[in-house]
């Protein structure tokens, strides 16, 4: 039937609806392909293309609460509840390092990457690019052992030798990134190229200077919750105190120069100590910003740190791995040959005799009488199979031992060696890279101990090696033994040292000195060294080079234990003094909350990110610069001050002082949208162009049947009104907008109905121009935001 209804226009072309496997909980579009990343309830993350083919699926073994893209798309951070970060690669899942950074769980990850945005950024540019010269001199570096039934890097590293590690690792060809994160704690932690940590910050022990009531005081957010914001093009945040009951995704500047964070708490005073009220009304969202200019005024010196630093850390943790699987086989050769070995003991004890097995071997390699216990042993319980496996077992781990010292564990040492050598000479650069907290003594000390780590490697190699070759003599000469006690021919020859034998029996046969090195439960022991030694080792002091003479008394276990105590210590120092310099630069009180307990966090969708704007002008005598507009949108609760039901707010020109170096906060401007009547908000993000998209469900509806839609709001065409701080306050509300709320109409808007309840996550990709919405009913809908649907409606329709 005809109609003379015209065609109508759909907006967003549904590229495809699927059903999901478990109902998601977090979910990031790649910033650089069309690959979808999510978590599920049961913490697996699934990675899927655009056209929902599966890619892989990995369970880190924790709840994930946090999730993130490095800003290539090549690598993925999943923050985990027992306060690890781990990094995957994007092509295979596989893990590519975990750190430990937080002691709480990890409720919000940003992942940001220094950009040339603005014109007078050169200033911090002026340092010539960093060359890692490592490569120059060395191999590339090794990699952690693969060891027969033991998990290599078992911790914090892959257990393959993929080259997606050597892209983490070698951080020299990256540009230089920030990863910043959060725990429920209220602990912000920095790390440059997310694996070496240069930062941190507790929000409940920063405080900021403001004026209430006409006087300056010192204020304090007391019991703050963290929201999660959703990072999409380019960032900026501060911060002021908090506490929270979690944290939510903070959000770097594409510059690095500030942190933005939103959280809900109380705004009080600190009065000598005391905390008090700081007046009526600030119970509520809160926008915090950081100052981390420090990360763009010293990028080119923290580059070169992070790049020497983390390298070391990753050599360190190929030392610690070799060690620990130097230990575990030759422990369990040493089992091997003391539970064949060990009977002899019995046998002995068995035939009443008062003697040791070393003397009863003496015996027999002097050539007297053989025992009983001796025969029967050699000929019965050994025998010439028992003897080959023994000696198989030693010798074999003998060589795995060499092996392991020769591929990993002494070029791991010398690359460390150059590195802290590298590090030694720019910390004698007092005057650019002591303000970021590289102190030449640490590095010194640190570069020494490295030093003394490889000739404690060395004098292990002299040890094993004389072990092996004694283990080796002694088992040749036992099996003549056994041959001539069994009167059976010997097609060749055994060569033996009868020397070599009485050495063994007296020094080694019931002694380990290669355990004593390794055994990390003796790292104390004191190895016996004669008096003339250490008086030529003190002599050497005077030809400088170093100034330990101990060394020679520790185990290979407890030199390195001191190396990692001194690359703590050395490394701490930049940790420490780059987490002084992030300050509290201000706080903005965005709603309160006059129904808001202490102890109860709120879902609040939040959303932050910011467009190209206009050109700024700093000054009449400085050139123009590219203005970034950021933009705060946030759902605002319906128990808040302003009475108004269903309503989201969106502010926008915190950044217009801070890079204009203005006060009076004149540009700051905000607008309140009221959402259609019969529906509710479930989830919103800023997308390119100046636009929000809204997720609503209809308020009528259960979970299990229902109407929902996406709503596309241009914000930058909202009627956005002036905000200024009225005298005697450090914050502006959304009171004075009650009278200019924006009524949104269905009809005005581009809409798109979704024939299902939907729920939150809203993943926003702005690079990729799409949209992933998920239904109550674990289905998935993925719609293309820049293209729109022609459908010729019916009657009935």
């Amino acid at each position: 039937m005809e109609t003379d209804e015209p065609q109508r226009f759909l907006p967003f072309q549904l590229q495809f609806d699927k059903p999901v496997a478990s109902q998601i909980k977090i979910a990031e579009w790649n910033p650089e392909k069309d690959l979808l990343a999510m978590v599920t309830e049961d913490s697996k993350i699934v990675l899927h293309r655009f056209n929902w083919q599966r890619l892989w699926t990995i369970s880190p073994g924790k709840c994930v609460t946090s999730l993130c893209w490095r800003p290539d798309g090549k690598v993925i951070a999943a923050g985990l509840e027992d306060g690890a970060i781990s990094l995957h690669d994007v092509e295979n899942g596989k893990l590519l390092r975990r750190t430990k950074s937080h002691a709480a769980a990890v409720v919000c990850l940003n992942w940001e990457e220094e950009g040339q945005l603005l014109s007078n950024q050169d200033e911090y540019s002026n340092v010539s690019a960093y060359e890692d010269r490592t490569s120059r001199f060395f191999p590339p570096a090794p990699r952690v052992p693969r060891m027969p039934g033991l998990v290599s890097g078992d911790a914090s590293f892959t257990d393959d030798g993929e080259d997606s590690f050597l892209q983490l690792s070698n951080s020299s060809h990256q540009r230089f990134n920030m990863l910043c994160s959060g725990d429920k704690k209220g602990i912000i932690c920095f790390s440059i190229f997310g694996i070496f940590p240069i930062a941190e910050l507790n929000i409940h022990k920063v405080s900021l200077s403001t004026p209430l009531m006409g006087i300056q005081h010192a204020c304090q957010l007391l019991s703050a919750s963290i929201y999660k914001l959703k990072s999409q093009l380019l960032f900026y945040s501060k911060l002021t105190v908090v506490t929270f009951g979690f944290c939510p995704q903070v959000a770097l500047s594409k510059d690095l120069s500030h942190l933005l964070l939103i959280c809900s708490g109380q705004l009080v005073e600190d009065k000598l100590g005391k905390m008090h009220t700081a007046g009526c009304g600030l119970n509520g969202l809160q926008c915090l910003v950081l100052d981390t200019s420090i990360f763009l005024k010293r990028k080119n010196e923290l580059h070169q740190v992070a790049q020497q630093a983390s390298n070391i850390e990753d050599l360190t943790e190929v030392i610690r791995v070799s060690l620990s699987s130097m230990y575990k086989q030759w422990s369990d050769s040493m089992r091997v040959f003391h539970e064949k070995f060990d009977s002899l003991s019995n046998l002995i004890v068995d035939h009443g005799l008062d003697s040791s097995p070393q003397e009863e071997f003496l015996s027999l390699l002097n050539g007297a009488r053989t025992s009983p216990p001796v025969h029967q042993f050699l000929v019965n319980s050994l025998g010439e199979l028992g003897l080959k496996r023994v000696s198989k077992a030693v010798c074999s781990a003998g060589k795995e031992l060499q092996l392991i010292v020769l591929d990993h564990l002494q070029p791991a040492a010398e690359i460390i060696g150059f590195r802290m050598g590298e590090l030694r000479g720019l910390s004698r650069w007092r005057a650019r890279y002591q303000g970021i907290g590289l102190d030449e003594k640490l590095i010194s000390d640190a570069t020494e101990k490295a030093g003394m780590l490889l000739v404690q490697i060395e004098r292990f190699m002299r040890v094993l090696s004389s072990v092996v070759q004694q283990f080796s003599n002694f088992f040749s000469w036992l099996l003549k033994c056994i041959k001539t006690l069994m009167s059976e021919p010997i097609d060749q020859p055994v060569h033996f040292n009868s020397e070599h034998v009485v050495i063994f029996l007296k020094f080694l046969y019931d002694q380990d000195p290669v355990s004593q090195l390794l055994d990390p439960s003796k790292v104390d022991h004191c190895i016996g060294v004669d008096l003339e030694t250490m008086e030529r080792t003190k002599e050497l002091v005077n030809f400088g080079g170093f100034s330990d003479v101990e060394y020679l008394r520790r185990t290979l276990a407890k030199e390195f234990q001191l190396v990692e105590s001194s690359f703590k210590d050395a490394f701490l120092m930049p940790f420490t003094t780059i987490s002084k310099k992030i300050l509290c630069e201000d706080l903005l009180h965005l709603v309160s909350f006059p129904s808001l307990q202490i102890s109860e966090p709120l879902d609040v969708p939040t959303s932050i990110t910011y467009y190209k704007g206009a050109s700024l002008t700093v000054s009449s005598t400085q050139t123009c610069c590219p203005s970034l507009d950021d933009y705060i949108s946030f759902r605002v609760p319906d128990d808040s001050y302003l009475e108004i039901a269903n309503c989201i707010g969106i502010a926008r020109g915190f950044m217009h002082e801070l890079n204009s170096g203005l006060k009076g906060y004149d540009s700051v401007e905000a607008a309140l949208l009221c959402v259609p009547e019969g529906y509710d908000c479930v989830d919103l993000s800023f997308y390119k162009e100046g636009q929000v998209v809204l997720l609503l469900n209809e308020t009528t509806m259960s979970e299990s049947s229902g109407n929902s839609c996406m709503m596309v709001v241009q914000a930058s065409d909202l009627p956005f009104i002036p905000l200024t701080r009225a005298s005697g306050q450090n914050y502006w509300n959304f009171h004075e907008l009650k009278d200019s709320v924006v009524n949104l109409q269905m009809e005005n808007e581009k809409v798109r109905s979704i024939p299902h309840t939907v729920m939150a996550p809203l993943a926003v990709s702005a690079s990729r121009g799409v949209a992933c919405v998920f239904a109550a009913r674990k289905r998935a809908l993925v719609y293309i935001l820049d293209e729109d649907e022609d459908e010729q409606l019916s009657e009935a329709e």
